[in-house]
């Protein structure tokens, strides 16, 4: 497999070098994926050693393949696993002035836990109800392992996928047992504009509560995934990681934009370039309001 990566890397960049860089590789964020550990408890699993970070495809991978992403156009090829130690961090990358913000938004973030025989994984969620309704991407469930959620007090409950919108790779995830939390607010399309400064929540890398700033660097861009294809995303430079699927992008006003979705890699890193994007708050409340409905009938 190697030599085939190897290989689709060496043809697509003979064939799109442009001023001698190497294009970049743009695909939905993997949720982070940890070799399962003999303690059962994530919270031991995080905190005891590394994870590996791997690229998976729809319905969950024990590890690493290939996949071809493309974005307005553009092939791109993605598959490597990388290791890290894990600990709970905060950065913020801009002034004192932002810590308000976290401050309101940090309650409502999650973060979304699916453990299976095989693997684990973890990607990032925003409250939709003080009852425990969660909102996160459908790439992040959709290896069908147990699903629980992980609060920002540090809380560990169990939770259920209860709708799923694969158009818009967005899904609903019902915690049990909670009340009293506290929902996410969104803002509209037209409330954002580039160079508006944004807040980018979740956990990179593994790496909860993690809050980084950016910019919305351009908006309707267009993701297509090969199978479904995302448009009118916004695009941002906030450093967005494996791991921030499904997590929130925030507006200075503490107000949901975006959901991160997406992110681009250039040659063989699979971190941040400074390329984010985000399903936009429209289209996210539209198809809520749809997930909902579902649940209902």
């Amino acid at each position: 497999m190697t030599d085939l990566l190897n290989r689709n890397a060496d043809e697509h960049h003979a064939a799109h070098v442009l001023s001698h860089r190497a294009p970049a590789h743009l695909f939905p964020i993997p949720p982070v994926m940890v070799q399962p550990p003999r303690d059962p408890r994530w919270k031991r699993r995080i905190a005891g050693g590394a994870a590996v970070l791997v690229l998976i495809g729809a319905g969950g991978s024990g590890g690493a393949f290939l996949t071809e992403r493309y974005l307005s156009g553009g092939s791109a090829s993605a598959a490597t696993g990388t290791s890290g130690t894990t600990v709970a961090a905060t950065t913020i990358t801009e002034g004192d002035e932002l810590a308000p913000i976290v401050a309101q938004v940090q309650p409502s973030i999650v973060t979304v836990l699916v453990d299976s025989t095989r693997e684990s994984s973890l990607g990032s969620g925003v409250v939709l109800s003080d009852d425990g309704l969660i909102l996160t991407n459908n790439h992040v469930i959709s290896s069908n392992g147990t699903v629980s959620v992980r609060l920002s007090d540090g809380r560990t409950v169990p939770a259920k996928v209860v709708a799923t919108d694969t158009t818009h790779d967005l899904a609903l995830v019902q915690a049990t047992g909670l009340t009293g939390l506290t929902p996410v607010t969104f803002a509209t399309d037209d409330s954002i504009a580039v160079g508006d400064t944004v807040l980018a929540f979740g956990a990179p890398l593994g790496l909860e509560g993690t809050v980084t700033s950016g910019i919305v660097s351009a908006k309707d861009r267009s993701l297509d995934t090969g199978e479904e294809k995302l448009t009118g995303l916004l695009q941002t430079d906030a450093p967005i990681n494996q791991g921030n699927s499904g997590g929130a992008l925030v507006d200075t006003s503490g107000r949901v934009v975006g959901i991160n979705v997406a992110i681009a890699t250039s040659g063989d890193s699979t971190g941040s370039v400074g390329l984010g994007f985000a399903i936009p708050a429209d289209t996210v409340t539209a198809a809520v309001t749809q997930l909902e409905a579902q649940i209902a009938s």
